[in-house]
């Protein structure tokens, strides 16, 4: 069996030419991850769009009735960043209902993978940063109510704060949110993670990884988790277009690798998800995002899959 990789057509949304969000990295992403075989002789999992009640859990009813609708107002739909029409709500559900099965896939099969997801700056009240849904914070609101999972560690690599889920989850025993990220970067208004390390610019792939290795392995045996979130953002690399910590090509492999390897040798199950990453080279930019299904992929044939708690 290959490692269980989560995609939708809609991930991908049509937007101007010269808008900022390289949309078009979601079509490249899964064109890649074909044409190198990670999909053995299978294929994608494709989840069905995130209904309604599931989003709900994590959100505010109000916004979710105006994404669902189109009646989100003009200003959250600047802070957003995206026209919010049909076919943008469609993606955000989809994405959603994405990071929702590769949860379950990871239950089942402990690790999977989406080709989309991390939208960690949305909040509960509304969206924001190119993030109209909170899909790792649906995600474990709709397993913790199906009574699946009751503990969960959200591992947030992105080279942003992940000010979204901190404030969804503040306050909740059961989630512990962790972000390591350029402390100069956006959001300029953090909002206090469980486990913020706020790291300075051109910080490059030595220190970085010394200091994850400084957090994850405690951060892992601190609770029983019943599930791991990864956010792997790629936007710590050095020539990202939004990123300032420096990291090369290999500091990321080395990042993903070290993230599943000892989340997976704890005997957890992981989750994957894309998270950021910005650049006008579409191809460049799939192929460095690509990093997370590579490793996830290698460490999946290595046995790990059957590593019990």
């Amino acid at each position: 069996m290959t490692l269980p990789i989560v995609h939708h057509p809609a991930y991908c949304a049509d937007l101007p030419a010269n808008h900022r969000f390289p949309m078009d990295k979601f079509r490249a992403v899964a064109d890649l991850i074909r044409s190198e075989g990670l999909l053995g002789d299978g294929d994608f999992v494709r989840p069905r769009p995130a209904p309604f009640e599931w989003i709900a859990l994590a959100h505010d009813a109000a916004y979710v009735d105006q994404v669902f609708n189109g009646r989100v107002p003009e200003r959250i739909a600047r802070e957003i960043g995206f026209p919010m029409r049909d076919d943008i709500a469609l993606r955000a559900r989809c994405a959603t209902g994405g990071t929702v099965l590769t949860g379950y896939l990871a239950l089942e099969h402990g690790l999977a993978c989406n080709t989309a997801g991390g939208s960690h700056h949305a909040r509960r009240r509304h969206g924001a940063g190119f993030c109209v849904f909170n899909d790792v914070a649906v995600a474990i609101r709709v397993m913790q109510a199906d009574g699946a999972i009751r503990k969960a560690l959200v591992i947030d690599l992105d080279v942003h704060q992940g000010d979204g889920t901190a404030e969804i989850f503040q306050g909740d025993p059961d989630v512990f949110t962790f972000s390591m990220h350029s402390e100069k970067n956006y959001p300029v208004r953090k909002v206090p993670s469980d486990l913020d390390v706020g790291l300075d610019d051109d910080t490059g792939d030595i220190q970085y990884l010394a200091t994850l290795a400084e957090v994850l392995p405690d951060l892992l045996t601190s609770d029983r988790w019943d599930l791991v979130f990864f956010n792997a953002g790629v936007d710590p690399f050095a020539d990202d277009r939004l990123g300032r910590l420096s990291l090369s090509r290999q500091g990321l492999r080395d990042r993903d690798r070290y993230v599943i390897e000892t989340v997976r040798e704890k005997g957890l199950s992981l989750a994957g998800v894309l998270g950021g990453g910005y650049s006008d080279d579409i191809d460049e930019l799939a192929d460095r995002h690509v990093t997370l299904h590579r490793q996830a992929s290698a460490v999946f044939e290595t046995g790990f899959e059957n590593a019990s708690p």
